[in-house]
């Protein structure tokens, strides 16, 4: 069934050329179509696999459809979940095709926002694994190699991750370990951390867990866009509307997975309505883009009658909440957090009450509000200022400060 649509991909290439399509779009459209024909060998695990440090490389390809002047791969490396178990996750490692400077290249670590939860949602399986990597030309003409992890549970089999931190923080910290693991990169130690959204939560992880997970790693600083913060609060400001609904359903069920074993009364019927109970565990295994109808006509018939109480309050819940919740400790670099005035699925109030906070405990933070700006184009907006604020750190200089 793949391969067929693949063949319908090239043939609509064609036409693309016949009208004007560019010939860079169309040779990564084209090395798109063809990397997902070698999907199922790559993705495909052995019954065994030999533990191995954090970062290591399980198995590479080199990726067709490159940004113009880089080279890309795709990897499946080793990281740690929860629990410090040894996992598999995949995700993708680009850099730059010039000579590399003295010293080697700065890499960028980047958390994606929301595409799923589920295997098939992973960005690196993607027809289009470098569109979702926001701000990636600019970065890679900046020099940077750019290391973008699909997060646990997603691309590669393995356990669920949406929104729990530390899988998706070591997840992050291991993509750049992966890029070392790649000598064509000549990627250096030094760490830049970028996110938006569920992967401003995972990078805010990455910046907390980076001093004793990954301490080779020279971490300069971290940029996050409308970054998934006060988790209680994030569901309960989202969940009048079809979009809440499904991100509730992909936190609910990795939530319920991955602490059934250990925290007693996580069970989907302890927080949601019979009929949230059955829908949630079809709605996960949805992706955002292919999945976007049904999953709104499913969330849509639960508006109002999807929670049977307040996760905030309700115990366990709230306190796992509280543990995937970002800022339990300051940070030892500079913070850059970007916000859209007009976003209403992260609130421009709940970044601002973590703002606040991440000052209180002694944390250096530069904050900008982007004006008539919601939650899908806010990491874009922001890319000049995390270039400049990138720039400060890679030579040394201090970033401006809120607090």
């Amino acid at each position: 069934m793949r391969r067929g649509y693949v063949v319908l991909a090239i043939v609509l290439l064609c036409a693309l050329v016949v009208v004007g399509c560019t010939p860079t779009a169309v040779r990564r459209i084209s090395g798109g179509a063809a990397n997902i024909l070698t999907n199922t060998a790559f993705y495909r695990l052995p019954q065994h696999v030999p533990a191995a440090k954090p970062g290591t490389i399980f198995r590479q390809q080199k990726l067709l459809g490159a940004p113009n002047g880089a080279v890309a791969w795709r990897v499946i490396y080793h990281s740690r979940d929860l629990n410090g178990r040894d996992i598999l996750v995949s995700g993708t490692v680009i850099s730059p095709a010039s000579t590399p400077p003295t010293g080697g290249r700065t890499i960028v670590a980047w958390g994606h926002p929301t595409t799923g939860a589920a295997q098939q949602c992973g960005p690196s399986s993607n027809i289009a694994p470098f569109d979702v990597i926001e701000g990636l030309t600019t970065l890679l003409k900046a020099g940077y190699v750019v290391s973008a992890t699909d997060y646990p549970g997603m691309g590669v089999a393995g356990p669920d991750s949406y929104l729990i931190g530390v899988s998706e923080g070591n997840s992050v910290l291991d993509s750049a370990r992966a890029a070392r693991d790649i000598p064509a990169t000549h990627a250096s130690a030094n760490l830049l951390l970028w996110g938006h959204s569920q992967g401003g939560q995972a990078a805010l992880f990455a910046a907390q867990l980076a001093p004793t997970y990954s301490p080779e790693l020279h971490l300069e600083g971290v940029a996050v866009a409308a970054p998934a913060t006060d988790l209680g609060a994030l569901l309960k400001d989202d969940i009048g509307d079809v979009s809440g609904v499904t991100i509730a359903s992909y936190a609910f069920q990795a939530f319920s997975t991955v602490y059934r074993s250990t925290v007693p009364g996580t069970s989907l019927d302890t927080i949601l309505t019979p009929a949230g109970v059955r829908a949630t565990p079809i709605m996960a295994k949805l992706c955002l883009v292919t999945g976007h109808d049904e999953l709104h006509s499913r969330a849509g018939k639960l508006l109002g009658g999807y929670l049977a109480g307040d996760p905030a309050t309700t115990q366990p819940w709230a306190d796992l909440l509280q543990q995937n919740t970002p800022g339990q400790t300051p940070l030892t670099v500079p913070l850059l957090v970007a916000q859209g005035e007009t976003d209403t699925l992260v609130r421009p109030t709940a970044t601002s009450a973590f703002v606040t906070h991440e000052c209180s405990i002694g944390t250096r933070v530069n904050f900008i509000r982007i004006p008539k700006t919601g939650h899908g184009l806010v990491a874009l907006r922001a890319m000049p200022t995390v270039m400049q604020f990138f720039a400060q750190l890679s030579k040394g200089s201090t970033p401006s400060s809120v607090c």
